[in-house]
């Protein structure tokens, strides 16, 4: 059956409300779902910040919900605004489940508020402060149409990020953007406009992958970008041999399918530029956490009986043989997998990707226990490593990412070297 398709994802009452209000200057989002314990920080925290850096200009909190059945809505209804100048929404978003469509609802409603300024926020932060608002907004006023955050994370926190995300947004598009799925951006109106007029809010993209769609339509739309320092990021931490599977699945099935639509951009890409960051880093440290490094060594070698066939015909014969050996000798404190070894599969994978369309997200699924593979490797890689060693680490890592790209080009026009 067909999924039922909205005009717009805004209730009735949210639409009556914003017509009262006509024109605002601000409007601050927070997609949510089954997020009671943290909402009310979150929440309060915004209308702070808005009341200190932003006294002078009317604003909007709005927590855009995809359904939680716990108490989100209802503890987030209760927090007190206080503040002539802020109004707050509460509201289920109609359409598509997923955080897309939570923030089609936050856009729809600062375009049709004519708001100058958009910042949105995740629902389970934890170490949000004040100045986040500051940092997110400032640049947003001052010019910039897209800001994304520049966090300070524990060094195994942010895994998809420092394995793909970051790496293929700078080596494909050259730009250094280290957080492009962050979750907590600044947008212009121009560029809130211009998001919803493109056709993504009933696919998958707008289901999962809206993070790093949003990020590479700024950079390929030729937007103003620049990155916020926010200091350290503490939310529901994910163990990335618990829940981070169907993620990585998400992000990077949806970075695979925008190089497809972006090809033309991309190809003509050498090297890369830095993007510009403001504020200061405040608040808390990172926090470490454990991680099962035994787990991921054991869904890795489980990835290998299970699709070795697969590895075999996309990636390399020499890194399929790395692979192997990994598999029969990778004792625990000694397993790594080159750099080298996991940029060249990255790269066979994106392009197996785009030469099978009918099945791509099925092979995207032989990529995953190769990611953990990764995973176990950088667990060792980093173990004596503080968090500006870790972070020289991984720039070094995203450099093999530019460096290597001529394979990419290669493996794209199906003429593997």
């Amino acid at each position: 059956m067909e999924p039922m398709r909205f005009t717009t994802t805004l209730r009735e009452h949210v639409r009556r409300k914003i017509e009262l209000l006509r024109e605002t200057d601000i409007v601050v989002g927070v997609p949510a779902y089954y997020s009671a314990p943290y909402i009310v920080h979150v929440i309060q925290t915004i209308i702070k910040g808005l009341n200190e850096h932003y006294p002078g200009q009317r604003a909007l909190v709005m927590v855009s919900d995809g359904g939680s059945t716990d108490d989100t809505r209802e503890v987030a209804n209760l927090v007190a605004v206080d503040s002539f100048h802020i109004n707050k929404i509460v509201t289920i978003y109609r359409g598509m489940p997923g955080k897309g469509t939570g923030l089609k609802a936050i856009f729809e409603t600062a375009d049709f508020l004519k708001a100058k300024a958009v910042a949105v926020f995740d629902s389970d932060l934890i170490s949000i402060t004040p100045e986040w608002i500051k940092n997110i907004l400032a640049p947003i006023f001052e010019g910039y149409d897209y800001v994304t955050p520049d966090y300070r994370r524990y060094k195994l926190d942010g895994t998809i990020t420092n394995t793909i995300a970051y790496n293929l947004t700078r080596a494909l598009y050259g730009c250094r953007i280290r957080q492009p799925i962050g979750g907590d951006f600044g947008i212009s109106a121009p560029l809130v406009h211009r998001y919803l007029q493109e056709e993504v809010w009933e696919t998958d993209v707008a289901r999962f992958g809206i993070d790093i769609w949003m990020t590479t339509t700024a950079i390929v739309g030729g937007y103003r970008i620049c990155q916020a320092r926010l200091g350290a990021k503490i939310h529901g931490e994910k163990d990335p041999t618990a829940d981070l599977g169907p993620m990585f699945r998400q992000v990077v099935g949806t970075t695979f399918q925008l190089m497809g639509q972006n090809e033309r951009y991309w190809q003509s890409v050498t090297g890369s530029q830095p993007v510009p960051s403001f504020g200061q880093y405040r608040g808390a440290e990172p926090k470490e956490f454990v991680i099962d490094h035994d787990a991921l060594i054991d869904y890795f070698r489980t990835g290998y009986r299970n699709f070795r066939g697969v590895w075999r015909n996309v990636i390399t014969e020499g890194d399929y043989e790395i692979v192997r050996r990994l598999v029969r000798n990778g004792v625990r404190d000694r397993f790594r997998m080159p750099i080298e070894t996991w940029v060249r599969m990255v790269y066979c994978y994106a392009g197996a990707f785009h030469a099978t369309p009918r099945q791509r997200f099925k092979l995207l699924d032989t990529l995953i226990p190769l990611y953990y593979g990764r995973v176990a490797s950088l667990v060792n890689e980093l173990k004596d490593k503080d968090g500006d060693a870790a972070e020289e680490h991984f720039e070094t890592q995203a450099f093999m990412f530019e460096t290597l790209k001529d394979h990419l080009r290669a493996v794209w026009a199906g003429k593997e070297d």
